[in-house]
């Protein structure tokens, strides 16, 4: 099994990456927060934690090898609790990974299920079974932490994820969407709503504020 890659990032799309190893290239799958950090380094040298399955129904021999990819061990084992859901699974769950680990890990141990709704393929009854069968598990992943690689980015309270899911509609990437809202809680920390926020992250972006 391989467990990580060291290799030129070749491409990259909404969902998956190519690696070149030496002479080879590999197709990996990639969470949607995976894919925003890779966004600026097409034919930079990157490192990932990987993991293999097989994809197709066993017995029928159609059974396709598929390779995912994560910035860090820490990622990989959340993912590993994270699909152990019933109704996730391995492609559903890269999907709905389009947040740091670290602010779904806190909505899960807070009991949230706005974030979670919030999240790609995820809806009411999902959240709610994400939350019974993993709350009290993830404590580790809901803090960052630059020793196990878990979080990238501080862990987002509702209403920060809502104005990055709008920003997102509105057409800005993801990344830089995120790092606007941080900056701007930053200097406005009374601002606890999504409605109050957006427009404040567009003033600082068009340099109205400073």
């Amino acid at each position: 099994m391989i467990a990580q890659i060291e290799g030129k990032l070749v491409s990259l799309d909404s969902g998956t990456g190519v690696v070149r190893v030496g002479q080879v290239c590999y197709e990996v799958m990639l969470p949607g927060y995976v894919v925003s950090e890779l966004g600026g380094k097409i034919g930079d040298d990157i490192s990932l934690c990987t993991m293999e399955y097989f994809e197709g129904t066993p017995g029928r021999g159609n059974l396709i090898p598929r390779m995912v990819g994560f910035l860090s061990t820490g990622e990989k084992r959340f993912f590993g609790k994270y699909i152990s859901v019933k109704g996730l699974g391995i492609k559903k769950g890269l999907k709905s990974l389009t947040v740091p680990i670290a602010t779904i890990a806190c909505a899960v141990e807070a009991g949230d299920e706005k974030i979670l709704m919030s999240l790609p393929a995820v809806g009411k009854r999902l959240a709610q079974l994400i939350i019974a069968e993993l709350k009290g598990k993830l404590g580790d992943f809901a803090i960052s932490d630059p020793a196990t690689g878990v979080g990238t980015r501080a862990a987002f309270e509702t209403f920060q994820t809502e104005a990055l899911e709008i920003m997102v509609a509105w057409g800005e990437k993801r990344t830089e969407a995120m790092e606007l809202i941080q900056l701007t809680c930053s200097r406005h920390p009374d601002i606890k709503t999504a409605e109050g926020l957006v427009p404040l992250v567009y003033r600082i972006k068009q340099g109205i504020e400073v």
